[in-house]
């Protein structure tokens, strides 16, 4: 059966589009060459490239030889291996192709693309949130990540990011984890969990979410593939956030093709002293909105007076309560938690334990314990 799209048309690129997925799949090595002088940064520049344009900038001396097409390009056999692996693929000239892309002069012609292809008709600028951040991200960032994103899909938006370790893997189950709809735009092609650590994620988000990516099934990454990935991320959504990221971070790359397409940019605020919030907060200094919980992305994107659905946990035992006081005071270990409660080791360790159960908070690796996003009842 031919999976189907926005309404109810079948899904498939056709032989031009394809074509191009096709030669870029065959051009990677050589694009990796000359693309990563600084990582990646010149991947989306040369995939706004014609065809004939993209070979001679990237092949050399081998671009007659490429642009000859000899053995041709095996249009056949790139949709039975896109079959085998259980792929689909769509194209501009589609109707089902994702609107915001039209927006980019580099966008991909083709995307192929694991999971329903109905809900291609959910990715709207208008109803779409990227979410991105460090690799290394710290458990603040993550516990963010994680409840912005959760906030955002029962708000009915669709939350898009890369898969990658981090505040993005944190995103998407934070989206899945509330019932809603996240979208992985992977570097790779669409049927490979890259990074191999978050193939559970990847299994997920074929079955409940969207996985989508300009190299056909089968293709492995290089490095410029994730800076070009950024521009498709940043074309989804009319807002992309950037949770948590270091000065000379790609997430910074994603925002900056993000605004270039006059799209709304929003940050995390984070510690003045932690390098890993020194991109984002930077972003905020230049203008971009404080994103602090998903009320604040959901007024960035659709105005003041739009109400999130507020994620309030159980109620709290005194205990607990008293435990909770401390941390948003900022404190963050357990002896200094029971010093500043005036309560016993034994008794602040359970409550920190309940809180951990309930959602409140979060113990990194070091023992540290740090506040997540979530509402407490009022006391």
């Amino acid at each position: 059966m031919t999976p189907a799209g926005r309404n109810g048309s079948a899904v498939g690129a056709c032989d031009p589009c394809l074509r191009r997925m096709a030669l870029v799949a065959r051009l990677a090595p050589y694009i990796e060459r000359i693309a990563t002088g600084v990582p990646g940064a010149r991947s989306p520049e040369l995939l706004g490239l014609p065809d004939a344009d993209l070979v001679r900038a990237v092949a050399g001396q081998k671009a007659r030889e490429l642009l000859a097409a000899d053995p041709p390009l095996d249009l056949p056999a790139l949709r039975a291996r896109l079959r085998a692996a259980g792929c689909w693929s769509v194209c501009r000239h589609h109707p089902a192709y994702p609107v915001g892309l039209l927006d980019a002069g580099d966008a991909p012609p083709a995307l192929a693309g694991l999971g329903d292809p109905g809900l291609l008709g959910r990715l709207d600028p208008d109803a779409c949130v990227t979410v991105v951040g460090a690799r290394r991200a710290t458990p603040y960032g993550e516990g963010v990540a994680r409840d912005l994103a959760a906030g955002l899909a029962a708000a009915g938006l669709v939350v898009v990011s890369g898969m990658a370790n981090g505040i993005d893997s944190a995103a998407h189950r934070g989206a899945l984890g509330a019932g809603g709809i996240s979208v992985a735009v992977l570097g790779t092609g669409p049927d490979i969990a890259y990074p191999q650590r978050q193939r559970r994620l990847h299994a997920d988000l074929r079955e409940r979410g969207l996985v989508l990516a300009e190299l056909p099934a089968g293709a492995r990454a290089f490095r410029w593939c994730f800076p070009a990935r950024n521009r498709i991320m940043a074309a989804l959504a009319r807002l992309t956030i950037v949770v948590e990221a270091a000065e000379r971070s790609g997430s910074l790359i994603t925002a900056q093709l993000a605004a270039d397409l006059g799209r709304d940019i929003g940050a995390v605020p984070g510690p003045v002293t932690s390098p890993l919030s020194g991109g984002s907060n930077a972003l905020l200094a230049d203008g971009a909105a404080v994103v602090r919980d998903a009320q604040d992305a959901l007024d960035a994107l659709l105005g003041p007076g739009r109400p999130a659905v507020e994620q309030v946990g159980p109620p709290l035992d005194p205990a607990a309560a008293a435990a909770l006081d401390q941390l948003e005071r900022g404190l963050v270990s357990a002896d200094a938690i029971a010093s500043g409660s005036g309560r016993e080791a034994s008794e602040v360790a359970a409550a920190l334990a309940r809180l951990e159960l309930y959602g409140y908070a979060e113990r990194d690796i070091a023992g540290r314990w740090w506040r997540t996003t979530l509402h407490a009842p009022e006391r």
